[in-house]
């Protein structure tokens, strides 16, 4: 387990939550366990399970304190998915709570008055860029759908670590003393980080953030409505809609947005899987992740790629395997990039997509030993008008934690405010979110076709996010749970960790510890320092052009069931997670 730094504040904070906490009768059937960025975070939501909370109950206080502490990652102003899987009733519910575009975006949005499209550093840090915020919305429905504890009752350590005071983690400190990205240098972000002798804070720090409190009480007694109407959604509003390059969200964005649910049993075929929590078969196991705008199609794609070769016989010391690895990414990105976006058009080729035969088809242009060409994308069944493939930048400001509850219950979510420290501008003490950058900024390619992810009015851009949760074969009991932040990269280091417990039988733990491979068009970085030489030396005797990377911003969280039943978990070592179980 990592080795922390928790301050006395934080540890009275914690205790002082757990004292003053209602009895609940504790549930006796598994150990809880939760694997999330942020120790603190953690702890706080161990401690709502030790009341008799659901993993529902748990992810309000774990993402709350998150947004605290790892503001650069994700928070109240940011969106989310998850995925959730109800022991009861053996279902699992897809929860959208990705950010939307306000009512007057157009596709022109990050054009400026000159009629070029804006300069990266002026459009990230505007209010043009910023989404209607959907993780709070996502919160309260998944605890109105499976919560147990009082909603107001799970805002105690947030409140206390924000009103006496948090450390700043190394990491957090890091990006603030060395960090170079247009966000830090924002008027909010002076004022909150400034240490008042022209520099930033560092790690260690303590720090308090009394508006942030206040913003968490006003959640414990209002719900989301205190986002969608009222001082709070007013002040999002008002620092959306602030000069330079002002975002025209209004109060009606807010009062409207919808989280998006769907709820199946976990299934080995379907017919359509519009509307649907995403399943496929991969091996033995059923493999579920969100569905469209996320990047859980990608990821799903990938595996059934993948399939078409024994990686377990060769293992995970052979090249070959590794190979395979480059190339499916490969051809997942380049189907992504090329098709998928939230659009009807998109929505009724997921059949198609997610075909076996299909899947087939795109791992029939591996050659095995021999590096291939970067892929064009595939020919789908009906694409008219045919788009066109974009570049949409996605930076890595994300964060993913797993939680299993003592009932059983399962939640897997990936959470976001885009950029680090989204786009630099504050509100309620937090900041909003940049996510409309997931948009391609350029409606259209050079050559004039459609971008299939192009902005528009009331429209989820294209996530990278794809919180996973494997069952066997019958769909009946979890297998393991895993996600993680990186931007685009998500899709690469879901892949790798998928194939590295699922095909070469490692720990969770072992398998986030491999090396990250992220292969995109020509382009294939691969973190050196981890992979044996013999693959690497291989992987260059075969062609491949590949640049050595070295900590991957991966922050891969995960958990996989033992033999026995009981579950262990794993935490990126490239962040600062731990694994925490009940009673640990």
């Amino acid at each position: 387990m990592p080795r922390f730094f928790i301050n006395t504040l934080q540890v009275v904070a914690l205790v002082a939550v757990a004292l003053s906490a209602p009895a609940y009768a504790k549930p006796q059937k598994v150990e809880p366990i939760i694997v999330a960025a942020e120790p603190v975070a953690v702890q706080a939501g161990m401690e709502v399970l030790k009341r008799g909370g659901t993993a529902a109950d748990a992810a309000v206080a774990v993402q709350t304190v998150l947004g605290l502490v790892e503001p650069q990652s994700s928070g109240l102003g940011g969106g989310a998915f998850m995925l959730y899987y109800d022991a009861k009733t053996g279902e699992i519910t897809d929860y959208n709570g990705r950010e939307v575009a306000p009512a007057s975006t157009t596709p022109e949005r990050f054009f400026g008055p000159d009629g070029k499209l804006l300069p990266w550093p002026a459009a990230v840090t505007s209010g043009r860029v910023t989404g209607v915020p959907g993780a709070v919305f996502l919160l309260d429905q998944a605890h109105r759908d499976h919560g147990k504890l009082d909603w107001n009752s799970l805002f105690g350590a947030g409140v206390t670590l924000a009103d006496d005071g948090f450390t700043v983690s190394k990491r957090l400190g890091r990006y603030l003393q060395t960090g170079n990205f247009p966000q830090k240098s924002t008027p909010d972000a002076l004022a909150y980080f400034g240490d008042g002798k022209g520099g930033y804070r560092k790690a260690g720090d303590v720090m308090t953030n009394p508006a942030y409190g206040g913003t968490l009480r006003a959640l414990a007694a209002q719900r989301s409505d205190a986002f969608r109407s009222g001082p709070l959604a007013e002040a999002i509003v008002a620092r959306t809609n602030t000069e330079p390059l002002p975002g025209g969200m209004t109060l009606n964005d807010l009062a409207g947005y919808k989280v998006k649910t769907t709820t199946l049993k976990p299934y080995r075929t379907t017919s359509d899987f519009r509307g649907k929590p995403l399943c496929v078969p991969y091996r033995i196991y059923i493999v579920c992740s969100t569905n469209v705008p996320s990047g859980g199609i990608a990821v799903l794609q990938g595996l059934r790629i993948a399939e078409a070769f024994p990686l377990r016989e060769w293992g995970l010391h052979d090249p070959r395997a590794w190979q395979v690895l480059i190339e499916a990414e490969r051809l997942m990105y380049a189907d992504r990039d090329q098709y998928e976006g939230d659009t009807p058009l998109f929505a009724s080729q997921q059949t198609a997509y997610l075909n076996s035969n299909y899947a087939l088809s795109r791992a029939a242009t591996i050659t095995v030993g021999k590096a291939m060409a970067a892929p064009s994308a595939g020919k789908l069944l009906v694409m008219t008008p045919q788009p066109g493939a974009d570049a949409t930048l996605e930076p890595a400001g994300t964060s993913h934690f797993v939680i299993r509850d003592a009932y059983g219950n399962v939640l897997s979510m990936t959470t976001t405010v885009e950029s680090i420290f989204g786009n630099g501008r504050m509100a309620g003490g937090f900041f909003l979110n940049n996510q409309l950058t997931d948009f391609s900024f350029s409606p259209t390619t050079a050559d004039g076709l459609p971008a299939a992810n192009a902005a528009a009015a009331g429209k989820h851009p294209r996530s990278s996010m794809a919180p996973v949760i494997v069952f066997d074969a019958t769909g009946t009991k979890v297998v393991a749970a895993v996600g993680s932040p990186g931007g685009n990269a998500i899709l690469s280091y879901n892949l790798k960790t998928l194939i590295g417990v699922l095909d070469w039988n490692l720990t969770m733990q072992d398998a986030i510890n491999l090396p990250n491979v992220v292969a995109r068009g020509k382009s294939i970085r691969i973190e050196k320092e981890r992979m044996e030489p013999k693959v690497w030396d291989e992987l260059v005797a075969m062609g491949y052009q590949i640049t050595a990377m070295s900590g991957e911003e991966s922050g891969l969280n995960g958990i996989l069931r033992r033999k026995d039943g009981s579950f262990d978990g794993g935490s990126d070592p490239r962040r600062s997670g731990i694994v925490m179980k009940g009673g640990s």
